[in-house]
């Protein structure tokens, strides 16, 4: 349900193209409503050729206080900003758009810093390990460069794969170039093959529809691998049942939407709230996970509206 809306509220925009998949509106929605902040999240599909003139006129309206970004959008605003957070400059990507009180717009890229942050929440060892992204997208992109500028915690290498060619050698150069992730080995993979990495991702599209292949032949997995499926749909997908039918971990990838809610709500403003969600997220996965899935949240509390007494 969304928040009411009336002629005082903020207003967030989400251009997509396509923009059906996304579940930011669902969520921020939520948690707007649960924590009574008197905001909206619009999604609005936006084709990529638009994208930059349809940013400046958004932001001439003073009740739009931002802009969160799907695809294939969030590389193609970086000409648009005059500050952006490491994460996006590592990537070459954004997923946030502020505007600052001067009228400069700035970036931030949360998705990936979100994915390192659900690893840490499921229990899944990335430090010093090999790492396959599958993709090489916007979401693939974000991934492999927080893993890559994760310190002493980074990955020893980093894998894309995209059947695009020259998609992923072009992401991988551009995080390997990066100061911050010196240590780390960026490279493109040859195929999918899994084999031989301890922790592989789904960054790609592959599932989405029911018709899809498998990203990766599971059967060449790792013994001691572990999978996590990005995808907010259709979960579990048939690459995480599949992988789980071989009694490997696999993981759905609402908590990194999850975990990445409390950065968007600093960076639009929001502390309090997102002091709230870092405490207390459960309401957020009751409202996410399906019913298949349910028995595998981590509920904190007898409430799940602990949020609340937060604020």
């Amino acid at each position: 349900m969304l928040p009411t809306v009336q002629g005082n509220t903020d207003v967030y925009l989400i251009p997509g193209d396509p923009v059906e998949q996304v579940r930011a509106p669902d969520v921020f929605n939520l948690i707007f409503k649960t924590l009574g902040i008197n905001a909206v999240l619009v999604p609005v599909h936006v084709a990529a050729g638009d994208i930059e003139t349809f940013v400046r006129a958004a932001f001439l309206a003073k009740n739009i206080k931002g802009m969160f970004l799907a695809i294939p959008h969030k590389s193609l605003v970086m000409g648009l900003l005059s500050h952006c957070n490491d994460y996006g400059r590592v990537a070459g990507a954004v997923n946030g758009i502020r505007r600052n009180p001067d009228g400069t717009l700035e970036g931030g890229l949360f998705d990936g810093k979100g994915f390192v942050s659900s690893l840490d929440y499921f229990g899944v060892v990335y430090a010093g390990k090999r790492v396959l992204v599958l993709g090489a997208g916007g979401g693939a992109s974000a991934i492999a460069a927080s893993l890559a500028i994760a310190g002493n915690r980074a990955p020893a290498e980093i894998a894309l794969y995209d059947p695009v060619p020259g998609k992923a050698h072009a992401v991988a150069a551009h995080i390997a170039a990066a100061p911050q992730a010196a240590g780390t080995r960026v490279l493109a993979a040859g195929g999918s093959d899994p084999s031989g990495y301890d922790l592989v991702v789904n960054a790609s599209p592959l599932g989405l529809q029911t018709t899809d292949p498998l990203p990766c032949d599971v059967s060449r997995l790792a013994p001691h691998a572990a999978v996590v499926d990005i995808l907010m749909k259709n979960q579990p997908t048939p690459f995480v049942r599949a992988v789980r039918a071989r009694g490997l971990l696999a993981q759905p990838g609402f908590e990194m939407l999850i975990q990445q809610a409390p950065d968007y709500l600093e960076f639009f403003g929001y502390a309090e709230a997102a002091a709230a969600v870092r405490r207390d997220a459960t309401f957020i996965r009751e409202h996410l996970y399906p019913a298949a899935m349910t028995g595998e949240i981590r509920r904190i509390g007898a409430q799940a509206s602990a949020p609340l007494a937060a604020l």
